[in-house]
């Protein structure tokens, strides 16, 4: 269970980053595309951290030690 707060403390400030860019981005022409490149930015960045902590946590393949003829541990 120790494993999941940390996903979801990095989530709250991920969102919080992102509403203070939805917020203050300035108005203007290109104001939906920065707000959209900025939320963007983020989220991608959040899901590849989320994806890595996570595949370290539980990898798919469990490392294994070789055992060959004439080793010693």
């Amino acid at each position: 269970m120790a494993s999941v707060i940390p996903v979801i403390f990095i989530l709250v400030i991920v969102l919080g980053l992102m509403a203070c860019g939805f917020l203050f981005v300035p108005k203007g022409p290109n104001q939906t595309t920065i707000r959209t490149a900025i939320m963007l930015t983020f989220a991608s960045c959040y899901l590849m951290w989320m994806v890595t902590y996570m595949a370290q946590l539980h990898p798919l393949i469990t490392p294994y030690r070789s055992t060959k003829a004439g080793e010693s541990l």
